[in-house]
């Protein structure tokens, strides 16, 4: 049984090293189509009618659970890749659903493509998977869609969105300001957070900061060009980024 399928991830590197993996350890697999958008994925699945999604969830703008949203229900039986914590892969196993962490590893991969065989050819798995992704992204309080995982001194911190304010670069260190003047230091790039975070919902007004546009109150030129927040923070933001702040805000 071959297994016609569509890779969709907005990271080139990431598209070719999977579709290099299938052809040489799960050739069963047929790779139809490359995508690096949800528009493009859309278009390559309308015309080539994949049995399967290879599928990233964080991309810039619209992200993978809003392709899988737009799609025709059942969905397509779907295999994640990513690079999610262990909240959110926790998350994936209590739906039934597969996932391969990157890096991926061959062993992983095969096992993913088993199943995926499995689940295409037994009806009832079929539905099975399409309940599980249905009970993923209706769940209000997944860690993939509301929460964000943060790596602290102790531990995981997960925050909701909404309560964070601002994102601090700190060297190569990323602190998040949150309400109640709470702050969690990551020791990830800011660069990760504004790839990852919903660009509708933050913003990086500065090389130094992304904000959150639910928290933003005003915007303030007197104090040179900053964005004023709703709990009085000022951040600076950018000539290069300010049209575009700018423009936002009148879209409101």
């Amino acid at each position: 049984m071959a297994i016609r399928a569509l890779i969709v991830d907005d990271e080139a590197d990431a598209r070719d090293n999977l579709r290099l993996m299938l052809k040489e350890h799960c050739p069963q697999v047929e790779v139809i189509g490359m995508a690096a958008t949800a528009e493009e994925a859309r278009k390559v699945i309308a015309e080539g009618n994949p049995q399967a999604l290879f599928l990233d969830i964080k991309m810039p703008g619209e992200d993978g659970f809003s392709l899988l949203r737009s799609l025709p229900v059942p969905h397509i039986p779907v295999v994640f890749t990513t690079a999610y914590d262990e909240f959110a892969l926790r998350a994936f196993k209590e739906n039934a659903l597969d996932y391969l962490e990157k890096p991926i590893d061959p062993e992983e991969l095969d096992r993913a493509v088993g199943k995926l065989m499995h689940t295409l050819g037994d009806p009832a798995e079929t539905r099975r998977h399409s309940e599980g992704l249905q009970a993923l992204m209706n769940d209000p309080a997944s860690p993939l869609s509301t929460r964000m995982a943060v790596p602290g001194r102790d531990g995981l911190v997960l925050l909701r969105h909404e309560d964070i304010l601002y994102l601090e670069a700190s060297d190569s260190y990323t602190v998040v300001h949150v309400k109640g003047g709470k702050k969690t230091v990551s020791s990830k790039h800011i660069r990760v957070f504004e790839v990852n975070l919903d660009p509708k919902k933050f913003f990086r007004v500065h090389k130094s900061y992304i904000i959150n546009l639910e928290h933003l109150q005003s915007f303030s030129r007197s104090e040179g060009n900053m964005a004023v927040l709703d709990n009085g923070a000022l951040v600076p933001v950018s000539r290069r980024r300010l049209p575009e702040l700018l423009a936002m805000i009148n879209t409101f």
